[in-house]
């Protein structure tokens, strides 16, 4: 898909901002812009408002609803972190080659975009919700008065190719629930495990619950694997909020997509 713009790149350009990082930050105020082309020597990471974004979902998805209430284990997993790089920008068409097209689709209302090109992924995010850093996870966006209320993606390297290659989605979400996510002081509770087949795409979303004896927290999950990585998408909040905010927090976990790159 080709869009034109009045101004080309010598009109972008005046309503750039580069930091004193080399190139690893941009923003972008919202103007006139119809475009940005792919090929910027930057880290492709947009942070977009309301705007179209995604691939749209052609296939089929398919729905198993489990209980079970699980033994702990402590682990944890080891990832690196990335700082992610962020444009924001008013409104937003990419000019982009067909394996990279992400605005077929609107963003729903109340709902910004996060685009990772360089990393390959993205997802949505509640708009008042603020960037934060999240350790080990390479992107992450909190409430700006619920920090417990957040979303953060992280990614590993893996020689899968696809998420079904870990294994029946049942035993792949209860290895995870329990030696993964559960503190030794926590027992963790399965209500839900979805999987979705976008673009030929497979994702594995759930929804778990950690009870230790202060404090527990309900939080949806959505993995896939692509790209030579395993990606986790992880949105949550405290327990007692949750039946506010449960269907706010699936749409942000039923919007992860990954992107080849």
């Amino acid at each position: 898909m080709a869009l034109a713009t009045s101004k080309g790149l010598n009109s972008f350009s005046q309503y750039t901002h580069l930091s004193s990082k080399p190139l690893s930050s941009m923003v972008v105020s919202s103007c006139s812009l119809s475009w940005i082309s792919p090929c910027l020597s930057l880290s492709q990471k947009l942070n977009l408002p309301h705007s179209n974004y995604l691939s749209r979902n052609t296939a089929t998805s398919s729905t198993n609803s489990v209980f079970c209430a699980l033994e702990t284990a402590p682990s944890e997993e080891s990832y690196c972190q990335r700082r992610p790089l962020l444009l924001g920008i008013g409104a937003l068409t990419a000019n982009l080659q067909p394996t990279k097209l992400l605005f077929a689709q609107e963003v729903p209302d109340r709902y910004r975009a996060f685009v990772d090109y360089e990393d390959g992924y993205s997802y949505v995010y509640p708009t008042d919700w603020k960037e934060f850093d999240f350790r080990a996870h390479d992107s992450g966006f909190k409430d700006r008065y619920l920090q417990l209320q957040n979303v953060r993606v992280r990614f590993i390297p893996t020689e899968k190719k696809d998420i079904r290659d870990l294994g029946p989605m049942e035993e792949v979400i209860y290895f995870l629930v329990k030696h993964r996510y559960a503190a030794p002081n926590q027992r963790p509770t399965i209500y839900d495990m979805q999987e979705r087949t976008i673009d030929e795409k497979h994702y594995y979303t759930f929804e778990y619950v950690l009870t230790s004896p202060n404090y527990s927290s309900a939080s949806f999950a959505t993995i896939a694997i692509g790209n030579g990585r395993y990606y986790t998408l992880i949105v949550g909040a405290n327990e007692r909020r949750w039946k506010r905010v449960r269907n706010q927090l699936k749409v942000v976990a039923d919007s992860f997509r990954l992107l080849d790159i």
